[in-house]
């Protein structure tokens, strides 16, 4: 399970560090593609693979499927850590999440997240509050 905040740097060729928690998840390769809210997903090349093969299965003739489809694997590279335990953010994905050397990396659980560091500040000031605020189960039987 990938879990926690890091803050690694973008170097000058578009590598990041991966953080040292999540290197034995993702020693066997990854997958980063568009996330939402302009921040890239990070999967292991098994759990992507498990995800590809659910999406396959949403009907074609449905344009919000399509659209996923579309966005979610199109902007998907495989990468493959290097000695230094670094992965190359091709230019399309680091334009798109408006990457520059300020970085921060969350575990989500099953995946992660590359954020831009000004974009991710701004993400958590505009929802602890409300994260805080919840009156409601919004993930049935959580809590």
């Amino acid at each position: 399970m990938l879990l926690g905040t890091h803050t690694p740097k973008l170097d000058d060729k578009g590598r990041v560090i991966l953080p040292a928690k999540f290197r034995e998840d993702l020693a066997g390769g990854i997958v980063v593609t568009r996330g939402q809210e302009r921040c890239l997903y990070v999967f292991s090349t098994a759990e992507f693979e498990a995800k590809h093969e659910r999406i396959r299965q949403a009907p074609l003739t449905d344009k919000q499927a399509r659209s996923f489809l579309r966005m979610f694997l199109s902007g998907a590279s495989a990468e493959m850590p290097d000695s230094q335990n670094r992965i190359t953010i091709p230019a399309h994905l680091r334009q798109y999440a408006g990457l520059e050397k300020e970085l921060v990396v969350t575990g989500v659980g099953a995946h992660a997240e590359i954020w831009d560091a000004a974009a991710w500040n701004d993400y958590l000031e505009s929802n602890e509050e409300s994260y805080a605020d919840l009156e409601q189960e919004v993930i049935p039987g959580l809590f």
